[in-house]
């Protein structure tokens, strides 16, 4: 068990066998183990786009959003999933701070995978509304749990690459539901088609949850919170199989009132710049068939599909740019300039676009450009503040409340997603898109401006980054002590 001294550990001393081991296969199996879960969450959140498509225009099935209003029926049904996000983020982000990453990984995902196999079933607006709700719950989940977990094993340089490629698996994800979309409108009848997009989603989920079960628990919470010796070298071993413990220490921080006190001011910025930049992100995703129809529209299923997902075609490459990028550039000054390029690019279609009161009704330039320069914009969100806003909360809070303050921001991103998600169908009608790409304009500066008070975390260890206070203790090699 830990026993001993009340002295501050210095910094690296604990975990410098896991900070410093160069990247390997260990690394990249966790980074599999989580990023599964991304593909499986971009996917399912996005092929609801596609699914609406059939839903709501002339394409022969039966099934229908809703038996009033369609905007609002399909309003509901797109933020369903984002919903129960919110509770999904809030939930396992403390529970995974309370029990453990382990106890809770996996559980998320299979939720997730009852939630899309139910969905493809669904016999009613109702059934197909709660079985979207319970797969978001899943999803959710999947946010803290996952960043978490693959902060607390990545090494100190290349940590920002790998939180990246967890969540790179999104726009994986995106572009998969696009080419499923594509395939399913082509080889099934409608009445069929929107039910296998939904269902598809259960298949990565359950690809990996053998291998989340199995994963062991993270050195850090194995160590810092549980005082666990053995269980948490055996869990450096993971990327490290040399690795050792240096010194004993347990988390310092235990109260969640000292934790608010403390980080208040930072969970502003990382839950607010989540908030701003997911009410763009949803709003322009989930409805992007709509938005590119008035760009250039097409006289067939397949061509909407096809225009619907050029943006995240676009977007995809933004991801991987991130991952270059994250642990040069640093995740301050990619968020910064994301945020700000996604304002110019809103701004300059809002001044392209020729209105007749709420009706879009041509471009002062060619059309064809205006949708490269309207998809170029998921290219700055995808590079710049989809994935910053992921990568720092799972750096800057301590052990104890890692995923906590992870879930909390998530949380209010999807907050922020369900307001766009359930507004924007209804907006779009009532006020055009003009308007509506000065409010995302709007919208993006300010999530400029938070993000200037945002706390660089590159190059450092996670006890850095988060200022953990860590209490030095002496170690016996049976280690399990009490909290």
């Amino acid at each position: 068990m830990w026993t001993g001294h009340n002295r501050s550990v210095t910094e690296h001393e604990m975990f410098s066998d896991t900070d410093s081991v160069p990247l390997n296969l260990g690394h990249l199996k966790v980074w599999f183990t989580a990023g599964m879960g991304f593909f499986t969450d971009a996917y399912d959140l996005f092929i609801i786009g596609i699914v609406l498509i059939l839903l709501e225009g002339n394409f022969g099935t039966s099934f229908r959003v809703s038996a009033g209003n369609p905007y609002f029926g399909a309003g509901l049904l797109a933020s369903s999933a984002i919903i129960a996000a919110v509770f999904g983020q809030l939930t396992f982000g403390r529970l995974a701070d309370l029990l453990g990453r382990k106890r809770v990984y996996g559980i998320e995902a299979a939720i997730l995978a009852i939630g899309a196999i139910l969905s493809a079933f669904a016999t009613s607006y109702t059934e197909l509304l709660i079985f979207r709700f319970i797969l978001g719950f899943g999803i959710g989940g999947d946010y803290p749990v996952s960043a978490t977990i693959m902060s607390e094993y990545s090494n100190k340089k290349d940590r920002g690459k790998l939180l990246s490629l967890v969540f790179a698996n999104q726009g994986i994800g995106s572009v998969v539901a696009v080419a499923i979309g594509i395939i399913s409108v082509s080889i099934f009848a409608p009445e069929m088609a929107w039910r296998f997009m939904l269902g598809f989603g259960a298949i990565p989920a359950l690809a990996v949850l053998y291998m989340r079960r199995k994963l062991p628990e993270t050195p850090r919470y194995s160590a810092l919170v549980k005082g666990n010796s053995e269980e948490a070298k055996k869990a450096m071993k993971v990327t490290n199989p040399n690795a050792d413990l240096k010194v004993g220490g347990i988390a310092s921080l235990t109260s969640l009132g000292s934790f608010l006190t403390n980080y208040g001011k930072m969970l502003v910025v990382t839950a607010g710049s989540w908030f701003l930049l997911d009410m763009a992100f949803y709003g322009t995703g989930l409805y992007s068939g709509a938005i590119t129809g008035q760009f250039i529209s097409s006289s067939t299923l397949v061509g909407e599909v096809v225009l619907a997902g050029l943006p995240f075609i676009v977007g995809f490459f933004g991801y991987f740019t991130a991952v270059g990028a994250m642990d040069r550039l640093g995740r301050k000054r990619i968020q910064i300039v994301g945020f700000l390029m996604m304002a110019v690019i809103y701004l300059t279609l809002a001044s392209v676009m020729v209105t007749n009161g709420s009706k879009l009704t041509g471009f002062t330039i060619a059309p064809g450009l205006a949708l490269i320069l309207y998809s170029l914009s998921f290219f700055f969100i995808d590079f710049g503040p989809n994935t910053t806003t992921f990568v720092v909360p799972a750096e800057l809070y301590p052990v104890k409340f890692r995923t906590t303050g992870h879930g909390i921001s998530a949380a209010m991103g999807k907050v922020g997603a369900a307001i766009t998600t359930f507004t924007f169908a209804g907006l779009l009608v009532a006020y055009g898109i003009k308007p509506l790409m000065i409010m995302l304009a709007v919208t993006s500066l300010g999530g400029m401006a938070l993000s200037l008070f945002l706390k660089e975390t590159k190059d450092v260890s996670l006890e850095e980054a988060s200022d953990e206070a860590i209490t030095e203790v002496n170690s016996v090699p049976a280690g399990n002590a009490s909290k």
